[in-house]
C-alpha cells in the first residue's frame, strides 16, 4: 500500500497575492501595487494594511473608518428624517449638546491623526525604492496632497464645531424661561448700539421687532424710531407703574432723559442708584438687564404685541459679521457721508467732516460700508435710516445660506460671539433652526411706524399702531362669496 505523500500546509490566500509579497523585480507590477496602496489608504483607509502591512494596526484603522461611515450614515439619516433630533443632540440639549460636540471634536481629530499614520504606513508599504520612473515621485505627492485635502477637510470640520460648542455656550449661556409663541408668533426685540461709547452713555441707535410666525417661517420687521415719545409700558411693566401716562422726559443736573425711545434705559437702569435691580430683579440671572427689558416694555407697550426675547447688536461688531458672510448687496439710492461731525463742527458742513461718501447706485458692499450705510443720519431724517437699517436686516438675512455659513463657519461664528447679546433660551434654536429655514423661501414683511404709514411723529396714535400691526400680523381671511 502506496501511502500518498504529505499534503504542504496550505498558506492563507492573502499571503500568496501581490500585494503583500510582491516581487519586486516586476517594474510594472511594484508601480501597480503602489497606486493600489495609495487608492485603498483613501478610500477605505486601513484596508492598505490589512492587505499588504501591519494587520493589527490595519483592523485598527478598518474599524474606525467604519464607525465613521456608521456616524455619517446615522447623522444623514436624523437630518433627513428626524432633523429636530439632530438639532436637539447639537444645539439645542444644553450641556449634553456641549458634551455631544466635544465628543464629535475628539472623533474628528483623532480620526485625522490616524489617516495621517496610515497613509506614511502606506507609502512605507508602496516600496518606493522599487518603483520605477516618474512613479517614484508621483505616488507619495499625490498621496501627501489627498491627505493634505481630506484630513485638512476633517481638521475644518473639527474647528467648526469646537467653534459651534463656543459660540453656543458664549450667547446662550444665560437665557430666559423657554415661552411658547404668543397669538402665533415669536417677537424678538432687536437693539442696535455702539457699546464702545460706555455703559452709561450707550443709547440704541436701532430699535425694530422681529415676529416670526410660529407656522410658516415669515418674517416681519417692525421698526420703531429711537425718538418715538411718551411710549406707553404693557400690563403689569414696572415702568408702568411709574409713567402711567407714557414715558416722559426728565431734567437733572446729574443724569436726565427726554421722553424718547431710546432713553428708556436711562431712565431704567442708567440714573437709578440701584442700576434697576428692584424693577427687574430676574434680569441679569436670565441674560438681560434693566434698561433692555424695560425698552422690552416700552416696545410692547407700543406694538401692542407680547415681546419676550431680545437680541443686541453690537454696532461695532456688525462690520466683522457683514464681512464673515462675504458683503451685502444693496441699492443705494442717494448719496451718504461717512463719519459723523466733531465737537465744534456744524453737522450741516458735511465736506467739513465726512471721512467718504457712500455713492448712489447697486453696490456690494464691505462691513465698514455697510455699517456707515445704516449709521449715516446728518443728511437724512431718521425715517430714512430706519429704512437703510431694515434693508441691511433682509441683505444679512439673505446671506445666511447654508453654503455660505458653512464655507466661512469660523469667521461668522467668531463675529457672532463678539456681535451679539440675547436671553433666547438654548432649547428654542432647533425650532428657531427650522423656521429660518422657512423664513429663507419667503419675502421679509416690514412695518414701519413713519409719517408716510399715518404715525404722528410727535403724538404718535398708539391706538392706530396697535392696528396696524395687527392688521399684518393677521390679516383677515377673505370670506367666499355665497354662490346665487
Amino acid at each position: 500500500m502506496t501511502l500518498a505523500p504529505p499534503r504542504a500546509t496550505a498558506r492563507p490566500l492573502i499571503e500568496t497575492r501581490p500585494l503583500r509579497h510582491p516581487d519586486s523585480a516586476d517594474a510594472g507590477m511594484m508601480t501597480k501595487r503602489g497606486w493600489w496602496l495609495v487608492a485603498l489608504n483613501l478610500f477605505v483607509p486601513g484596508s492598505a494594511q490589512v492587505l499588504a502591512g501591519n494587520r493589527r494596526l490595519g483592523r485598527f484603522g478598518l474599524g474606525a473608518t467604519l464607525l465613521a461611515w456608521f456616524l455619517v450614515i446615522v447623522a444623514a439619516g436624523l437630518a433627513l428624517f428626524a432633523r429636530p433630533v439632530l438639532l436637539w443632540l447639537t444645539i439645542g440639549g444644553g450641556w449634553f449638546s456641549a458634551a455631544v460636540l466635544t465628543l464629535v471634536q475628539v472623533l474628528l481629530v483623532a480620526y485625522v491623526v490616524l489617516w495621517i499614520v496610515l497613509t506614511f504606513d502606506a507609502l512605507r508599504l508602496v516600496r518606493l525604492v522599487k518603483v520605477p520612473g516618474a512613479s517614484r515621485i508621483a505616488i507619495p505627492v499625490v498621496a501627501l496632497v489627498l491627505l493634505g485635502l481630506v484630513g485638512g477637510g476633517a481638521g475644518y470640520a473639527a474647528t467648526a464645531v469646537g467653534s459651534a460648542r463656543g459660540t453656543i455656550s458664549t450667547i446662550f449661556g444665560q437665557s430666559g424661561p423657554s415661552l411658547p409663541p404668543s397669538e402665533g408668533y415669536y417677537n424678538i426685540l432687536l437693539l442696535g448700539a455702539d457699546s464702545g461709547d460706555g455703559r452709561d452713555s450707550m443709547r440704541f441707535d436701532s430699535i425694530s421687532v422681529v415676529s416670526v410666525n410660529a407656522d410658516t417661517g415669515a418674517v416681519t420687521i417692525t421698526g420703531i424710531p429711537r425718538e418715538l415719545p411718551n411710549a406707553p409700558f404693557s400690563e403689569g411693566s414696572p415702568m408702568q407703574a411709574l409713567y402711567p401716562n407714557g414715558f416722559e422726559g426728565h431734567s437733572s443736573s446729574s443724569c436726565g432723559w427726554n421722553g424718547w425711545m431710546n432713553h428708556v434705559r436711562n431712565a431704567a437702569e442708567i440714573c437709578r442708584e440701584d442700576g434697576g435691580a428692584s424693577l427687574y430683579p430676574d434680569a441679569a440671572a436670565h441674560g438681560s438687564d434693566p434698561g433692555i427689558e424695560a425698552t422690552k416694555d416700552a416696545a410692547e407697550g407700543v406694538l401692542g404685541i407680547e415681546i419676550p426675547y431680545y437680541v443686541f447688536v453690537d454696532m461695532h461688531g456688525f462690520a466683522d459679521l457683514v464681512d464673515a458672510l462675504g458683503g451685502v448687496d444693496i441699492n443705494v439710492t442717494e448719496r451718504l457721508p461717512k463719519g459723523g461731525p466733531p465737537d465744534g463742527v456744524d453737522p450741516h458742513d458735511v465736506d467739513a467732516w465726512a471721512i467718504g461718501w457712500i455713492e448712489p447706485g447697486q453696490q456690494h458692499m464691505d462691513g465698514d460700508t455697510a455699517q456707515w450705510y445704516a449709521r449715516s443720519r446728518y443728511t437724512t431724517s431718521d425715517w430714512d435710516r430706519m429704512k437703510r437699517q431694515r434693508e441691511l436686516q433682509e441683505a444679512i438675512l439673505s446671506q445666511f445660506t447654508p453654503q455660505t455659513v458653512l464655507t466661512r463657519f469660523n469667521e461668522v461664528a467668531a463675529a457672532g460671539t463678539a456681535l451679539i447679546n440675547t436671553d433666547l433660551p438654548q432649547d428654542k434654536l432647533p425650532e428657531f433652526f427650522d423656521l429660518m429655514l422657512k423664513a429663507k423661501k419667503q419675502p421679509v414683511t416690514t412695518i414701519e411706524l413713519v409719517p408716510e404709514a399715518g404715525v404722528d411723529e410727535h403724538e404718535p396714535d398708539y391706538g392706530f399702531i396697535h392696528d396696524m400691526v395687527q392688521q399684518k400680523l393677521h390679516p383677515p381671511t377673505e370670506t367666499p362669496t355665497p354662490e346665487p
